[in-house]
């Protein structure tokens, strides 16, 4: 305890962190580092794999319903219409009236490297081996700048290019590298979550999704943490897992973690108490803005409140569709091809023109900017043109029918039988009840064989995605905490977490939508969102660096040897040791 009074949290967190590998698996990007690292490595969490059976890009995530219905497209007018009101700009139809004279747009070819870096074009991916094999490692875990020059170089010496025969196709391709790969190349590509899960459907089956997953995090663990193999069990890993994850996945990426990658124990922790403490917090309201889905959860002295979770299923990448499709409507977007589902570099550069150019501010907001095109193959071409109404698209946050988010066919119902019987002392078990558990919460209030009859693909976990916007998602999760004096302190400790939380102007949006949400009967009169001490997209990451460095007696950590020989069981009295109950800790693992 001397120690500890007198030891710098620097230092403690550079002797007690050189060892522990943090990793926070989200929906878009999956952020990794060592404890000991100010920041993590963030890269997409996707994969590409060569194809000899496709002559060009697949995309798996085309065969989602992206279709907008009538009723949804007049919802999503409705919605612009209210918000226009909101910011004080022109209604939808009045801006299509006054703006009869299309505006001016000019094409720019080429592109100055000199220019911001907002408005810098991205290059395709050189999908071949190249000669030197060994330089490859090297130039991946550089920063983008040198990966750009790098292909511009390349690009410049098409002349002395190898012949057909002689060129040899990259067998896999890993993170934002995938994403930039050309449509005309015979690649497969694979988000590993969607939505806050596991992208299972019947084209990508459980077991290929979990091989892709391994192989993704030994590529981040070799390339960018430089931890060979036969060093792995050196290491122990911090898992921070999202709130939308259901018990089966934890379980499978506990076993990726012990089994397959070799760390000699994992820990799992919550994505929204480790939020709060990388803030330094004890009790806040945490909202979760992520790239696809957005959540709300109450933390109260360190313990986290299960009935106050909330999921939207809406986030960063809807909004980012959001702006496409109001730049169309108004007539400022160029005469391009864009397809988000099989050319993904597009959604890469609707992103950055989001980060880069969106607020929320009343007014009308406009900004010139530079639009690229990706053609197959060919150099990116860019259009300098004037973006309009950019304050609208984030505020589809608090009016979510303006955002209309995809939707994706389930898993079909065989999916369930045909992995190991993954779960199948949970399928055949009467759960006790727990006096404890608030209904709803433990999954043995409800499970059985007939819960898959109607199904849903989150209806295992009871938690279900509300179909509100942000401000009521708040109000009602902290006004479910029942007790006034929580109430008021949760309204004043708002704190905003994820890429979405960078966006100008959302903070004091958030407090005002918040505000008149609440219930004139309730006797609150003050919200406040609290300023984050760390950069919000990696807040959580560094909580789970802060718990693993902190965490001295490892009571609850889940050692390799012990899980490959017992796995995790019905009724042990051993639990992962969180403050909330992980749907993880119904099945936990036991000593022989």
């Amino acid at each position: 305890m001397d120690y500890l009074k007198t030891v710098v949290p620097s230092q403690l967190l550079a002797e007690r962190g050189s060892n522990l590998v943090v990793i926070n698996p989200g929906s878009a990007n999956i952020r990794v580092g060592l404890a000991k690292q100010d920041s993590p490595f963030s890269i997409p969490h996707c994969i590409a794999r060569r194809s000899n059976q496709l002559p060009k890009l697949n995309v798996q995530d085309q065969l989602l319903n992206s279709q907008v219905t009538t009723a949804q497209h007049m919802e999503r007018e409705k919605a612009y219409d209210v918000i226009a009101s909101l910011l004080k700009i022109p209604f939808l139809d009045e801006e299509v009236a006054n703006n009869s004279i299309p505006r001016k747009m000019g094409r720019v070819d080429g592109y100055n490297p000199q220019n911001p870096r907002k408005d810098g074009a991205f290059t395709w991916t050189d999908t071949h081996v190249k000669d030197l094999d060994s330089s490859v490692p090297q130039e991946s875990s550089s920063d983008k700048s040198v990966i750009a020059e790098s292909l511009a170089q390349n690009e410049g010496t098409e002349s002395k290019e190898p012949t057909l025969a002689e060129r040899k196709f990259r067998e896999v391709i890993f993170g934002e590298e995938a994403l930039r790969i050309s449509p005309t190349e015979p690649y497969s590509l694979r988000r590993l979550i969607r939505r806050g899960h596991l992208n299972i459907s019947q084209h990508y089956p459980m077991q290929q999704v979990l091989e892709d997953l391994h192989a993704l995090w030994d590529w981040i663990l070799l390339e960018k943490l430089h931890i060979p193999h036969q060093e792995r069990s050196l290491y122990s890993a911090i898992l921070v897992v999202p709130e939308t994850f259901d018990n089966r996945e934890i379980k499978e990426i506990l076993s990726i973690l012990l089994r397959d990658l070799r760390f000699s124990s994992a820990v799992v922790h919550q994505e929204g108490l480790a939020a709060v403490f990388g803030n330094g917090l004890s009790t806040a309201c945490v909202v979760n803005l992520g790239a696809q889905v957005s959540s709300v959860i109450c933390i109260e002295d360190g313990v986290a409140l299960p009935n106050t979770e909330k999921t939207l299923p809406f986030g960063g990448e809807d909004i980012s569709r959001c702006l496409l499709w109001t730049q169309r409507h108004h007539q400022t977007w160029p005469q391009i091809r864009i397809d988000i589902l099989t050319k993904p570099i597009d959604l890469l550069m609707l992103n950055r023109l989001k980060e880069s150019y969106c607020e929320i501010k009343e007014g009308e907001l406009d900004a010139i900017a530079v639009v690229h095109s990706y053609e197959d193959a060919m150099p990116a071409g860019s259009h300098k043109t004037r973006l309009t109404a950019l304050n609208v698209p984030p505020m589809g946050l608090f009016y979510p029918t303006l955002l209309i988010p995809d939707l994706y066919p389930p898993p079909p119902r065989s999916w369930f039988h045909d992995y190991e019987d993954m779960l199948e002392e949970t399928w055949h078990i009467e759960f006790p009840r727990r006096s404890d558990m608030p209904d709803g919460l433990y999954p043995g209030n409800n499970v059985g064989l007939q819960m898959w009859d109607n199904y849903p693909f989150v209806s295992m976990k009871p938690k279900k995605e509300e179909k509100v916007g942000l401000a009521e998602a708040i109000t009602s999760s902290i006004l479910s905490t029942g007790r006034i004096d929580l109430q008021r302190k949760l309204f004043c400790s708002i704190q905003l977490i994820g890429g979405v939380a960078l966006t100008g102007g959302l903070i004091p949006a958030v407090e005002e939508r918040v505000l008149h949400t609440i219930p004139s009967n309730e006797a609150i009169h003050t919200v406040e969102v609290l300023q984050s001490r760390t950069n919000p997209t990696f807040v959580s990451w560094k909580g789970g660096a802060i718990l693993g460095v902190l965490d001295f007696g490892r009571d609850a950590w889940v050692h390799r040897e012990d899980w490959i020989r017992n796995g995790i069981h019905i009724g042990s009295g051993r639990k992962y040791k969180d403050s909330y109950f992980l749907q993880a800790q119904a099945m936990c693992y036991i000593n022989s």
